[in-house]
């Protein structure tokens, strides 16, 4: 892989991005590096002056984005560029803009490093760099300017400690000059002579610079024998460290065109879609779409899928700007570049201004239920308050999400989470070492996530578990264990750290044929964050209220409990999983459920109503206890595995009808649409054994 970072792009002008002191210096880069040098005076200002960027004429980041064109266009072969963000997400965003644009991957290797630690790394490895600006409380221009950052790291930690500085001076604390490092192989710089000009002599934290007047270079002993990390470059061959001006004041001709459009073939018949809206209450909602009957293949499905839903959304005044989570259920795992092709045509960043929906990807038994080569459940928000957190720099803090989805998004106190896998974040690659390795690094990279937002995995209220079908039967067992043993780990520095309450989540295991990359396991957490301390908790292992519902479909009995897992936030949340087992079944049904082929088609139906009404009034029983209803539902889905040897419509029509009679007899559920979404699997549950015949998760919230 060939990295931008073996060049070297400078843009030049003061602004929030770029920096201007010493900048007359920087051109003797390139003969330290014996790398070429491109830069291009800045024409542009600050006018897009919010967090997020998008294309904005007349704007300095425009400059970059045609520095970096015109370097593309010399040597087509570069792929990414490095930046040194560390914690400035106004740099981040813009530098992964202009990639975006220019199809080039963003390497943000600091990013969200710890600063202290950092510090020290690049003061041992030898970066020789001197203060050449300071503009913070503590920092002292006629004291500090032109010290080495060695000589005044003792210091800065003192300062961080006083009044909270970034040591790095991401905060634009100061700024440095690099002298040396393991990168100038050719020659060190050597500062002859320099002026310090004061810029604003406050008090408290005064701001000054230094003016380099004079400077030479200090050639190394093996020059001779070095022509630059990049070796013999196009146009550069004949001299070592050349420098290139960029001109041209337009980015019309440097424009990466966008996708076309997404079509859907004339020969597609929507009378195969079937739409599925999850609740009629129109704050937070969620739809699914499947294909029902004879389909074309995964792409063509995918795009009539998302036309659907992109149709829908459009009707009742939404769009994808709205939308915050997707879960895109694909038939094989094989085409899942294909579904990225078909996907990106309709989930753009530039139709979410807000920032793109999170995501989770896994293979499903579609086929085998009917249901075509794509299903596709979105969750829905109207009032437009979320926070999405998208980094799309490859860095050493978690994965990153180069493609139209985002890490993590939170509304109304809920944090969704993209599906995390066991992926190495430097290097994008699943961890070698199998299970164990792969679901360490997945748990942790979603703690990173969680991080962000000053939160942790113990946090969690929910965290399904998604495990690869190619996992040996033992390597399950091991799955519950290890996640268990983490999350007590971060309670307790949660507790030690005297932060919020941690929570007991629920735990969800879905057996799935493949996961994105092969991975074995897929982790895919939702947290509660509160905007107050004051959270009142209930978990599984808490006694239930006294309080009980009336008119009961089903009676019923104290064993039921052992089925369910909720967490239960006071007046806020209510999550709950109901497991049924073929040891349920019996118990229910005073008989064993014969999953074989040769099940009666009537006897079949009769057990399935049971174990509906049994799953239902579960549900049920715990909303009311803690004073929610099926008006506060946001998700329900329900888990079903292929060895039922039933149909899709039979099901749905069964859960259709139970929920109909809680219509009639108890008042509670909503008699005007559909609320549930059937998930075929290979198995789920409760615990990583997964061998549930039916499972039942259910997400409600009065936020």
């Amino acid at each position: 892989m060939t990295l931008l970072m073996n060049w070297i792009a400078i843009c030049t002008k003061l602004s929030y991005v770029t920096m201007q002191v010493g900048h007359r210096i920087i051109t003797s880069y390139a003969e330290c590096m014996g790398l070429p040098l491109f830069r291009r005076r800045i024409s542009g200002s600050t006018r897009h002056s919010h967090l997020s960027y998008s294309m904005t004429p007349g704007d300095e980041v425009e400059d970059m984005f045609i520095l970096l064109s015109e370097i593309k266009q010399k040597f087509p072969y570069i792929n990414a560029v490095s930046s040194g963000a560390i914690a400035s997400d106004y740099q981040r965003l813009r530098v992964e803009s202009v990639c975006s644009r220019l199809g080039l991957v963003s390497l943000a290797y600091l990013w969200k490093q710890d600063q202290t630690l950092l510090l020290d790394e690049m003061i041992e490895k030898g970066i020789v760099a001197i203060i050449i600006k300071v503009a913070a409380m503590g920092l002292v221009p006629a004291k500090h300017l032109g010290k080495e950052l060695a000589d005044l790291q003792p210091h800065l930690l003192q300062m961080k400690e006083f009044c909270g500085i970034n040591v790095c001076g991401e905060g634009g604390e100061y700024e440095t000059l690099t002298l040396d490092c393991p990168l100038f192989t050719n020659a060190r710089i050597v500062l002859d002579k320099f002026q310090i000009l004061l810029h604003s002599p406050d008090s408290i934290a005064p701001v000054g610079v230094l003016h380099p007047i004079a400077f030479h270079l200090e050639y190394k002993t093996d020059i001779s024998s070095l022509r630059g990390a990049g070796g013999n470059l196009d146009g550069c061959s004949d001299k070592m460290g050349c420098v290139h001006v960029v001109e041209g004041s337009s980015t019309e001709n440097c424009i990466v065109r966008c996708q076309s459009s997404h079509l859907v073939p004339d020969n597609y018949s929507y009378e195969h879609l079937r739409l599925c809206i999850s609740t009629t209450k129109r704050d937070v909602f969620s739809v699914g779409c499947w294909i029902e009957g004879p389909s074309l293949g995964l792409p063509e499905d995918l795009t009539a899928v998302l036309w659907r839903i992109e149709s829908l959304l459009r009707t009742e005044g939404f769009d994808w700007v709205d939308v915050l989570y997707i879960h895109l259920y694909i038939s094989d795992m094989k085409h899942f570049a294909l579904a990225n092709e078909v996907y990106v045509k309709f989930i753009t960043e530039k139709k979410c201004s807000l920032g793109v929906p999170s995501r989770s990807t896994i293979e499903l038994p579609l086929k085998q239920v009917g249901y075509g080569h794509a299903y596709v459940e979105v969750l829905v928000a109207s009032d437009r308050s979320k926070r999405v957190l998208h980094v799309q720099s490859i860095s050493c803090w978690a994965p990153s999400c180069i493609g139209p989805y985002s890490q993590a998004t939170l509304d109304k106190e809920v944090l969704y989470m993209a599906g995390q896998l066991g992926l190495d974040p430097p290097t994008m690659a699943l961890c070698a070492g199998g299970l164990v390795a792969e679901l360490v690094q997945a748990l942790e990279n979603s703690e990173a996530v969680a991080n962000c937002f000053n939160s942790s995995l113990a946090s969690a209220i929910l965290i399904v578990v998604y495990c690869s079908a190619y996992l040996q039967s033992s390597e399950r067992y091991k799955i519950q264990q290890m996640i268990t043993d983490f999350i007590k780990q971060k309670v307790s520095e949660m507790q030690t750290a005297c932060m919020r309450s941690a929570f007991d989540p629920i735990f969800l295991y879905v057996l799935a044929p493949d996961l994105p990359k092969g991975a074995l396991v897929e982790v895919k957490p939702v947290l509660h964050i509160p905007e107050n301390s004051e959270v009142s908790v209930e978990t599984n292992q808490q006694q239930a209220h006294n309080k009980k519902p009336h008119d009961r479909v089903l009676e019923y009995a104290r064993w039921h409990d052992s089925c369910c897992q909720k967490c239960i936030v006071s007046e806020k949340i209510c999550a709950v999983l109901v497991s049924v087992t073929k040891d349920v079944v019996a118990d229910m049904c005073g008989t064993n459920l014969q999953i074989a082929q040769g099940f009666e088609a009537n006897g079949f139906v009769k057990d399935m109503k049971t174990i509906v009404k049994f799953c239902i009034n579960l549900l049920d029983k715990i909303l009311v206890e803690n004073n929610f209803s099926w008006e506060d539902l946001k998700s329900l889905r329900v888990y079903f595995t292929t060895d039922l040897s039933t149909t899709v419509d039979v099901l749905s029509l069964t859960i259709s009808e139970v929920l109909g009679e809680f219509v009639e007899v108890g008042k509670r559920a909503q008699g005007n649409g559909t609320i549930f979404n059937l998930i075929p699997v290979l198995g789920s549950g409760g615990s990583s054994s997964m061998d549930d015949l039916i499972t039942c998760e259910l997400f409600a919230s009065k936020l």
